[in-house]
């Protein structure tokens, strides 16, 4: 308890040198600045002086390279340096635009300069000085060069890299640009907050350099330095951070601890014996119940391992220990497919398991809320609407979250506030690189399920061109003719959507039901039918109703029909390898062989790579190593919201290595100085005080 103080006063301390340093003064006050463009600055998240400075370029411009005009090339950037050779005029057009018109001469050729719709340019811009003139060289009328709204700066004030800020419609580059130049023509010293063991070990600049050189950077190599050193501070002190938190979970007591371990009996229940890999799951978050202390654990399994039975075998244990147990899923597709699932497992058990989604009519709402309250239920699934406030538990022991990332970081809490300190699993069957489980879930410990349940199937998988699409709907046709089911995934749901080659599901399965799907039942299942349409539509695929059910992206997640064994998947191109392998894990869970065709008529290098990946191999993991060094981060889940905490420079992609120093360092301080009491270890314990404060309070300040 007493390092916890300690700990705490760091926050403190870290305020008060801000304040000295005038980190944390409203960015109103800079110079040029002032009340009504502060609110713009707003609008890009930056409130204080201390968040200017961390907000980065995102890009630079190169005035180092000099071009002579006339061996400037035509269509790209370049710079050029060069005389007005008279004063500009600005002058309205038809349409009422205006337009001001120059030329430039560097002492051999002259390129004329085009502004529009600039009514301060004519006093910008002075005739007979010279300019550095940065933009793209186009020829005009008669093949005479010319710059349409070139940017500039005086030859006085040039500096070799220009920075380019992210910017809005209310304020631009250049003005974020002019407010950092002026912040740091404040010469005094940014203060370190590494010690000189770490930047000598990993050659790192000083603090103080990397902020001004990452803004206005005199070389390339000086950028490079100033960026490694940026990189290094902000996934160090994350990792402190996830491993601070983890540590502080890792201490949590609770009241909620199994006193005796029925796992054994669960087991005994069901028709199948558990893998290894279940057992071993399972022993290691009874172990951390038995403990007396929070358990906070992430079971990460590919699709199909077997990850809802070691999930069940937990709520089992905790229910004949007197607790509830709560799991939560991202959609209520998902949500009904759990409840259906642990339902069958529960069978005869004496659980108690029940529903609760937005869809529930009311009156079951008010009886399952109460019963609830009342412990008469021991396991509630649902999607949100678990954490709505009038849901109360009467001893909520054990919370489970699946597809976590699809929640977003906070959620987790939410679930968690309705019971006093319950056991947390979250479990994902979305394979997760390591470089991106070590942020998503470094506060969390890991166990995985890389055996699949004995009689399970791979699945075949081949990849084939449009031409092909005839052979491919007779073999659907032979496997639906021996009993069996199968997809077919469309990237697109409407014709108002139509991009040419592209299938759209709505008008694909018009076409292949009247013709040559016709003598079949075939169903259609997108995202814009209401939810009761899905449900009924996905009720009669699983019953057996629906043959062939033609769909989008939408079956990703929660459909499970053994009895579908084939799966065709139009403009795979369009698919991340990711996405692509859990739409294949909807068929081949039955015990039957199964097959995937992806159909594609793209050439594209990466398509041609992502397909033979898929080809080649079932490995989740191996599949999202190889999707993230393909696409990188920022798109590893597409458009779904994920749990990564914002970086404002790393990327995970191409900073690992960084990454990894950074872990094994972090893992160091932590072993030898959790608290941080070291002399030279007070700075970093005050950056993890507000990293942490960050990733649990959404609206915390970004300083320095």
């Amino acid at each position: 308890m007493h390092g916890k103080i300690i700990f705490m006063t760091f926050c403190a301390n870290a305020v008060s040198l801000a304040r000295f340093m005038n980190f944390s003064a409203d960015i109103g006050t800079v110079k040029g600045v002032g009340k009504v463009k502060a609110q713009y600055f707003h609008s890009l998240g930056v409130a204080t002086v201390g968040e200017l400075l961390r907000f980065y370029p995102r890009a630079y411009e190169d005035w180092s390279n000099i071009l002579p005009i006339e061996r400037c090339p035509i269509g790209e950037n370049v710079c050029i340096k060069g005389t007005l050779l008279y004063p500009l005029k600005n002058e309205r057009v038809r349409g009422g635009m205006l337009i001001a018109k120059g030329s430039v001469s560097d002492g051999d050729s002259i390129v004329s300069v085009t502004f529009f719709n600039n009514k301060y340019i004519t006093s910008m811009l002075k005739s007979g000085e010279e300019y550095l003139f940065y933009g793209k060289i186009t020829l005009g009328k008669y093949s005479a060069r010319e710059m349409l709204s070139p940017m500039f700066i005086s030859v006085k004030q040039s500096k070799s890299i220009l920075p380019i800020y992210p910017q809005n419609q209310k304020i631009t580059s250049r003005q974020i640009r002019s407010a950092v130049e002026a912040v740091l023509a404040d010469k005094t010293e940014i203060p370190e907050i590494l010690p000189p063991y770490i930047l000598e070990k990993y050659s790192l600049v000083s603090l103080d350099t990397a902020i001004r050189q990452i803004h206005f950077p005199e070389s390339s190599l000086a950028l490079q330095n100033a960026r490694n050193r940026l990189i290094f501070d902000e996934l160090f002190i994350l990792q402190l951070s996830l491993l601070r938190l983890k540590d502080a979970n890792s201490t949590v007591k609770t009241e909620n601890k199994v006193k005796i371990d029925y796992t054994g009996e669960f087991f005994r229940l069901l028709p199948f014996k558990p893998t290894n890999a279940q057992i071993k799951a399972v022993n290691a978050a009874i172990s951390d119940m038995e403990s007396g202390k929070q358990m906070n654990r992430l079971l990460q399994g590919d699709v199909g391992s077997g990850k809802t039975a070691v999930a069940a075998a937990l709520v089992y244990t905790c229910a004949k220990n007197g607790m509830q147990s709560a799991l939560m899923a991202p959609t209520e597709v998902l949500a009904v497919q759990h409840f259906e699932t642990f339902s069958k497992l529960f069978q005869s058990s004496g659980i108690n398991c029940k529903l609760l989604t937005g869809s529930t009519k009311q009156a079951e709402k008010n009886q399952i809320k109460e019963s609830l309250k009342n412990g008469e239920i021991d396991l509630i699934i649902g999607t949100h609407a678990l954490i709505q406030d009038d849901v109360e538990f009467d001893k909520l022991g054990l919370v489970i979250t699946d597809e976590q990332h699809r929640f977003g970081v906070k959620q987790r809490t939410g679930l968690c506030s309705k019971g006093e300190n319950p056991h947390v699993y979250v479990m994902s069957a979305t394979p997760i690189p390591r470089t991106l489980a070590l942020i998503m879930f470094g506060d969390l410990d890991v166990s995985v399920l890389d055996e699949l349940p004995p009689g399970r199937q791979k699945t075949v998988t081949y990849a084939i061109s449009s031409k092909k699409r005839g052979g491919m709907f007779d073999y659907i046709k032979s496997h639906l003719d021996k009993g069996f089911q199968g997809y077919i995934v469309c990237p697109l749901v409407e014709e108002s959507e139509a991009v040419s080659g592209v299938q759209n599901v709505e008008e694909y399965y018009e076409k292949v039901k009247n013709t040559v799907f016709k003598d079949y039942s075939v169903g259609l299942l997108h995202g814009k039918m209401t939810p009761k349409k899905k449900d009924e539509i996905m009720a009669d695929f699983k019953n057996g109703k629906i043959q062939l059910l033609i769909s989008t992206v939408v079956i990703e997640v929660g459909v499970d029909v053994p009895n579908a064994v084939i799966m065709a998947i139009e403009n795979a191109e369009r698919f991340g390898l990711s996405q692509l392998h859990q739409l294949r894990g909807r068929v081949g869970r039955g015990t039957q062989t199964s097959t995937c065709i992806l159909v594609t008529d793209s050439q594209g290098e990466d398509t041609v790579r992502r397909m033979n990946v898929m080809c080649s191999t079932t490995d989740g993991f191996k599949i999202a190593d190889e999707d993230l060094r393909l696409r990188g981060p920022g798109d590893f889940f597409g458009t779904r919201q994920h749990g990564l905490p914002k970086l404002h420079i790393a990327d995970l992609m191409t900073d690992s290595k960084i990454l990894t120093e950074t872990q094994e360092l972090a893992l160091e301080i932590i072993a030898s100085d959790p608290d941080f009491r070291k002399t030279e270890h007070i700075k970093i314990g005050r950056q993890v005080i507000k990293k942490i404060n960050s990733l649990q309070t959404p609206a915390a300040a970004n300083t320095i």
